[in-house]
């Protein structure tokens, strides 16, 4: 398997894209469940695709600078198929060096209460619940979540009382 960066417009990430938002719409029930400002060609920092071993697309994730500190974690997905291959560790194993090779001390993400499956997996990569940030705030159907990426003072990324 192979994690490559790729253009926001690039054909292979852009149809896994649609497969992500086609699976988000089909749990919420809803074509837009997108609670913040989609992601686009303009605003984002990297996005990467994952090969399988015969060079077929089976994931995606990028990277949206939130500032010159933070960035977010967006459009992270695996096709069903190839969930348990371990791509989706690959992708955020490689968002998250890109992150610390531009300097980030810290990625945020968001999920949903109807991805159960997404928040087991980043709290297995350490990422801990958040109060829910920017767009995504009052939003009760969003889960906010963070991990440092620098060594950083564990203290400082508590703050989510009532958070699990």
């Amino acid at each position: 398997m192979i994690v490559r960066e790729v253009p926001w417009d690039d054909p292979e990430a852009t149809a896994l894209r649609a497969a992500q938002r086609a699976e988000i719409a089909e749990r919420y029930g809803t074509p837009d469940s997108e609670p913040g400002i989609a992601p686009s060609a303009a605003d984002m920092t990297v996005f990467v695709v994952a090969e399988d071993d015969e060079g077929s697309p089976i994931g995606c994730g990028g990277l949206r600078e939130l500032d010159e500190a933070e960035a977010e974690v967006k459009r992270m997905f695996v096709r069903r198929e190839s969930r348990g291959s371990g791509a989706s560790t690959a992708i955020l194993d490689r968002l998250e060096s890109i992150a610390r090779e531009r300097g980030y001390s810290r990625l945020l993400l968001e999920t949903g209460d109807r991805q159960p499956d997404a928040v087991r997996f980043y709290l297995r990569q350490g990422y801990t619940r958040i109060p829910n940030f920017g767009h995504y705030a009052g939003h009760e159907a969003s889960l906010c979540f963070a991990k440092p990426l620098l060594d950083l003072d564990p203290a400082a990324e508590t703050g989510c009382e009532g958070c699990e």
